[in-house]
Order: C-alpha cells, then structure tokens, then sequence
C-alpha cells in the first residue's frame, strides 16, 4: 500500500488533466499506460492543484460505489477539470450533486418516470419520431449532415414529448448545453448559458402550473412542488439538469455510433442482416465510444484505500469511464469494436448511486435510430476521409459534423 502523504509533490512533476487524445477513435494513450504501471495517479489540474485520476476498470467501480466519496461540487477538494466545468458546476443543486441520504430522496422523485417498463412504453413514439426525421433527412437527399439533420433532432424532440415543450423550442436548450459543455468555453460564456437554461426551466416549471398537461414537469409540480417535498429552486435544478442529460449525450452516441458503424462495416453486414443483434452492439458502442471523456469526480471525505494507494480525506478523485472501459481485464482486446461481446457490465453510464437514471431511454433511442437509419437508407456511407473527421472534446466527445452520403435512385 502507499500512503500519498509521503509521495513528494514537485512542481511540474505530474501530468496535467485533461490529456491529449492521439486519434479520435481512442480514448488518450496516456491512460493505457497509467493502467498497466500505476492505475490510482496523480494529475495536475489547470488551477495548480492535484486530484487522484483513476484508469483501472476495477478501480473505478470501487471509488464510484464507495460511500467515502462525495459527489458535492461544492466541497473545497472537489476537481473541475477545467475552468469552464468550474464555471457550469459549482453552483449545481440537482441530485446529481447531492451525497445520500438527500441524494436518493431527490432521484426518487424522478426515477419512476424513467423505469424500464415506462420508457418502453415509449418506444411507439421514439420510432415515430426516428421515422420522420430519417424520412425528412431522406427527402431532402445525399449528401447530408448526420449530425445535424438526425443524431441532434430525435433525443432533442423526444425530450420535447416528455416534457411538454413545443419542438421549436429545443434549438434553445441545444444551444445553451453546447456551451456549457464544450472545454473552450469561457467561464463567462458558462455562466451566462447555465443562467439562461436557469430561466427556461424556471419559465416552463410555472408554464406548467398555470396549464397543466401529461409531461412530467406538470407530475413533478403536482407531485412534488405542490406537496412541499422540494422547493421552487431545487426544482428548476432537476428540471434543468433533465433537460441536458436527455439530449446531448444521446445525440453524441448516435453520431459517434453510426461513424463506428462505418468505420467497421462487416460488423454493420452482420447487423443489417440479423437486427436482433442491435441490443448487443449498442452496449458494444457504448463500451467502446465512451461518450464521456473526462467525469465523473469525485472528493474523498474520509481516507480511503483504492488499489494499494491511500488517498486522503479532502483530495479530488476523476474517475474517466473510457479508460475503465478500455481496461483488458474486463474487456479482453479493449480496443477493437466486436459487436457480439458481452459488455452489459461496462461504466458508460457510471456506477453506483448515481449511474444515469436515464440509461433506459438512452438505450432504446440508439437501438430506434441506428436500426431505422440502416434500414431507411441501406447504402450510408461516409462522403468524406475518416482522416478529415473530428471528434471534438470537451465534457463529451462530440462530432461537429458528420457528413453522409448514400445512393439514389433516379
């Protein structure tokens, strides 16, 4: 075991976090080689100070799952990557900054509309609304921008269903979440979108009082505002916070999917000719993209051992689940993509009290869309060099565009 509080701390001696990604298609070499020599290490972070990054699999799931740690942005030791994650986090009031007990009372309030039973419920209108945005994408004929004309619209007017939002409104709600979490982003510009997504969802919390409708946001007032268990301001959090998480992430792995997809395209043959394989490759693409590159954190609140290193109470600890996912203990050959692997155990959406309560609508958008895209537009194919892509990144990896082409009967 090694007791961090002997380990000198030299100026400049640590590597600094976030780290480069050499190719767009794999997480940052740098974490491959932290796994097999000392998988618990510290990194200097863009403010001077230190936090503990974790890249083991294993490793990863024991800091997630402990007790000891804190989710709370806003205890002193908690680690921003970088100015504008400070800037759009610190003053967070949803559950996802909460530690237990208070944690599971609020995602309690909300995981019932995100059970599996529920959101299958839902799998008639995600399809409906897949078909009329490949159909649309169809229409307007190759070559198209994938990211702008699908991976963007689906989970954008899906969490328009849910929350009773007119379909024009998620361009606004789009855009203040790209600033928010793009890694260039000053922290002024944070600010100002996560006061403007403040404003929105405050706007639609009472839209719903004086109109009430079947959304949740009018269940959540009803339920919970109404009744005195949460306050207007910790309501306007989880609302916001819903909003974010049901689209942006979702709208990255459809993209970052659909390149990988083509990218691998006998794997793609198999799938086209056997759909029943789609659950399985999407938790494959999920394992392999990773889409969240540099969280979840955490801060230790009391001295706590993870794998042979003590890390103490108050230090900082960035758990990123690509390099957990990339971890050949728990994934023989990591780094290629095999759609018949069993890789349900993979972190994609965290681990412990705070994995992703929205895991269930995410999965059945990727398999509606992915199926429905191949199978609309059989001939996809990418219109330009794979060496001309870029996956941008910043909290998650994004495409800026994806440009697809496909042939056309005249």
């Amino acid at each position: 075991m090694v007791d961090v509080r002997t380990v000198p701390d030299e100026a400049g001696s640590l590597p600094r976090f976030p780290m480069p990604r050499e190719t767009p298609f794999h997480p940052p070499a740098a974490y491959a080689r932290l796994r097999d020599t000392a998988p618990v290490s510290r990194v200097r972070l863009w403010d001077g100070g230190t936090a503990w990054l974790v890249t083991g699999y294993d490793e990863v799931r024991a800091v997630l799952a402990d007790p000891r740690v804190s989710s709370r942005r806003q205890h002193p030791g908690y680690p921003f990557a970088t100015p504008a994650r400070a800037a759009a986090e610190r003053g967070e009031r949803a559950f996802i900054s909460q530690d237990p007990p208070g944690h599971g009372r609020l995602r309690k309030m909300v995981t019932k509309y995100f059970t599996v039973r529920r959101i299958e419920s839902l799998r008639p209108v995600v399809q409906d609304i897949a078909d009329t945005v490949i159909g649309r994408a169809a229409e307007l004929g190759p070559p198209i921008d994938l990211v702008r004309e699908v991976a963007l619209e689906v989970p954008a007017r899906t969490i328009c269903h849910l929350f009773g939002i007119p379909a024009e409104e998620r361009f606004f709600f789009q855009g203040r979440d790209h600033t928010r979490n793009a890694l260039d982003s000053s922290p002024l510009e944070v600010e100002a979108a996560t006061a403007d997504m403040l404003g929105y969802a405050a706007d639609l919390v009472a839209r719903k009082e004086r109109r009430p409708d079947e959304s949740i946001v009018s269940e959540l007032v009803r339920d919970q505002l109404h009744t005195g268990a949460v306050d207007r301001d910790q309501l306007v959090a989880i609302v916001r916070h819903l909003l974010a998480a049901g689209h942006d992430t979702t709208a990255n792995m459809i993209a970052l999917g659909v390149l990988e997809l083509l990218r691998h395209a006998d794997q793609l043959d198999e799938l086209k000719a056997r759909p029943e394989l789609w659950p399985n490759a999407v938790e494959e693409l999920l394992r392999y993209i990773s889409v969240f590159q540099i969280s979840p954190n955490r801060v230790a609140t009391e001295d706590i051992e993870v794998g042979g290193v003590v890390i103490a109470a108050g230090e900082g600890i960035i758990t990123p689940l690509a390099a957990a996912n990339r971890d050949g203990r728990a994934f023989p050959d990591p780094d290629t993509l095999d759609i018949h692997r069993e890789a349900r155990h993979h972190v994609a959406f965290a681990y412990g009290v705070h994995q992703c309560l929205g895991q269930p609508l995410a999965r059945l958008e990727l398999n509606v869309v992915y199926e429905t895209l191949f199978r609309r537009l059989p001939g996809l194919a990418l219109a330009i060099d794979t060496d001309r892509i870029v996956v941008r990144q910043y909290l998650l990896s994004s495409l800026g565009e994806l440009p697809v082409t496909w042939p056309v009967n005249r």
